[in-house]
């Protein structure tokens, strides 16, 4: 009976072990701290943005499709305007580059 309880004992933690895997990050998902060099907002319906930044690392031009409201809120009301230095997160889907994550450095 004491072989069967250890053996219960460690599927069950081989199985909790198995679920607490960190999740790995998808391939396409890039970071980076950048400089906006421009802002299109898109028609007069404004849901997406075309955004240009120069990344700080490596100087490289990267455009970005911003569709969260609450960025396109502060780019219409001037919070965010080309000169800010930006921390983002985008995946590259269907060749386009698309924004997850769009923030200020210093705060907002």
């Amino acid at each position: 009976m004491k072989r069967f309880a250890i053996l219960f004992l460690m599927a069950a933690a081989a199985s909790a072990a198995a679920f607490c895997v960190p999740g790995v990050a998808s391939a396409d998902e890039v970071k980076m701290v950048a400089v906006i060099t421009t802002i299109d907002i898109a028609g007069s319906d404004a849901t997406t943005a075309t955004v240009t930044l120069k990344d700080t690392k490596t100087d490289a031009v990267v455009t970005v499709i911003v569709n969260d409201d609450m960025t396109l809120d502060k780019f219409k009301d001037h919070r965010i305007v080309p000169g800010d230095e930006i921390r983002l997160k985008y995946e590259v889907r269907d060749g386009k580059n698309i924004s997850k994550y769009f923030r200020k450095t210093a705060g907002c």
